[in-house]
């Protein structure tokens, strides 16, 4: 069996604190497999881009590349921030397309995969994450690369229409096809990605999950919703209870309730909405004022943007108009922190709170609604409200749905939230944390590289039952006509075509 190799933007070196839920799950991926993690090393080079550093941990071989700072502003800052993060979150007003960025950032996939194809053997398994290198599996092949590719996006995938307004959408998109597997957050975003091959991908989607790029040559692709380390999140939430930091959060509430937001400051996670609704809530139900504070913890991101500064000094003035109209001489009614907390400090902060609000206008998967799950008190859990547009949403249904763009509705929901008997808390908690211990991040990535291994037998067995298998429209799909039936029937083992869509409760 060849190694793993895990290709993204940013690498979790050893040394490093700040490795997240993601870098730790690709972590544990490699160091079950063996393998290799390339990317950029997070330095800026004053003279040019590509000088490779390499280290050893265990089995596992990290190797990154300095970027200069043209390189870095162009590919990172420019296209990739500038053009596709707002592209793919589905905000055209926000979209800053440069054809210099975009050289650019081609340029820097084509650097990656030159400094990588040297470095794979042809039983490797690659797999590339994000926006960032949309390119690199096409570039890696024109460089003779012939080992497996899987392809990962952890953002939303958009409407083909959004797609097509983006200048060489078709040199850069199509580029996914040279990946065996590329794999997405949610079934919808699967469909949308079909709908785009078919509409303007100049391709053909044979069956769900299965299409053929204009060259002629078939891959797979299918949702693998990604998860976090439950169990590993409730043990830290219970421990996090008797850290400094937490205890002095409870003491500050004085008995009152907390609810709690956490996100990156970013104009994708509707963070002025939810303000907003929190304004609405204290108006509408001045008899709940005094009883709940909210906590919004945003810690700034590419600060240089404009879009970013502005949304910053937006909420500013929202937490301090909201603050003094509601506040009273011993009650702040909204506490806003720009600052990062360690993670095990957040899960005690989930612990507390009664109320737990994950309101994007549009997110990949949001972690944090699943982690404030797990972190929760089984005997007296808290309320989840969820904005339909996280794809979290498909999964935890024990949630409160929350329209991030209905102000009026939202403060109804955190009112609802207040009053909830315990009994239906714990039932609607017990629901979600129940799928998160069956569904979680192992689980995710055991899932997809196993699919990305199983892909060409996969394809293979398709190409010898086409001729004499009936349509789709025959009744069935493909899998359950291969099967005999439900995908939960018994026999043999059988391969996937998509991860199925995780089951609702």
């Amino acid at each position: 069996m060849g190694r793993l190799v895990v290709v993204s933007n940013r690498v979790a070196l050893p040394e490093e604190s700040r490795a997240g839920g993601l870098a730790i799950a690709l972590l544990d991926a490699l160091r079950e497999e063996g393998g290799m993690w390339f990317g950029w090393s997070g330095r800026i080079d004053p003279h040019a881009s590509g000088r490779l550093h390499e280290q050893q941990d265990g089995n596992i071989e990290f190797v990154t590349m300095d970027l200069s700072e043209q390189d870095h502003e162009d590919y990172y800052n420019g296209f990739a921030n500038r053009t596709l993060w707002p592209l793919l979150h589905f905000r055209m007003d926000l979209v800053d397309y440069s054809r210099d960025t975009y050289a650019g950032y081609q340029c820097v996939n084509a650097l990656f995969a030159g400094k990588l194809a040297p470095l794979l053997r042809e039983d490797d398994l690659v797999w590339i994450h994000d926006y960032h290198l949309i390119p690199l599996a096409k570039l890696l092949r024109e460089r003779g690369v012939k080992c497996r590719i899987g392809f990962f996006l952890h953002v939303p995938m958009p409407s083909s229409d959004l797609l097509a307004a983006l200048p060489s959408h078709q040199r850069l998109f199509e580029g996914l096809s040279s990946c065996d597997l590329v794999g997405f957050q949610t079934e919808r975003d699967l469909e949308r990605f079909q709908d785009y091959v078919r509409l303007f991908g100049r391709g053909r989607v044979i069956e769900r999950g299965l299409m053929e790029a204009p060259n002629g040559r078939r891959f797979r692709a299918g949702a693998f919703p990604i998860s976090i380390d439950t169990r590993r999140i409730a043990e830290l939430a219970a421990e996090a209870v008797n850290k400094p930091s937490v205890k002095r959060l409870v003491a500050s509430m004085s008995g009152r309730a907390l609810a709690i937001g956490v996100d990156r400051l970013d104009y994708s996670k509707g963070l002025p909405e939810r303000l907003r609704s929190f304004q609405n809530y204290l108006h509408r139900y001045p008899q709940q004022r005094g009883q709940l504070t909210f906590l919004q913890i945003a810690p700034v991101s590419r600060g240089g943007v404009a879009e970013y500064r502005h949304l910053r000094e937006e909420l500013e003035q929202l937490s301090g108009h909201i603050n003094g109209r509601y506040a009273e001489p011993d009650w702040t009614p909204l506490r806003y922190v720009n600052r990062n907390y360690p993670h095990s400090t957040l899960t005690g902060f989930y612990r507390l709170a009664k109320v737990g609000l994950v309101t994007p206008l549009r997110d990949g998967m949001n972690l944090v609604a699943k982690e404030f799950v797990a972190a929760q008190d089984a005997e007296d859990p808290g309320v989840l409200l969820l904005s339909p547009f996280a794809g979290a949403a498909r999964e935890l249904d024990g949630a409160l749905i929350v329209n991030p763009y209905d102000i009026d509705g939202a403060g109804d929901a955190i009112a609802q939230a207040m009053t909830m008997p315990l009994a239906e808390r714990r039932e609607r908690w017990d629901a979600m944390f129940r799928h998160l211990c069956a569904h979680d991040v192992t689980h995710w990535r055991r899932t997809y590289l196993q699919a990305l291994r199983d892909v060409h037998l996969d394809i293979d067995a398709h190409a010898e039952r086409a001729e004499d298998e009936p349509t789709e429209r025959e009744g069935g799909t493909w899998h359950e006509r291969r099967t005999g039936g439900d995908r939960r029937s018994g026999g043999e083992r059988r391969i996937p075509l998509v991860a199925p869509a995780p089951p609702r409760h």
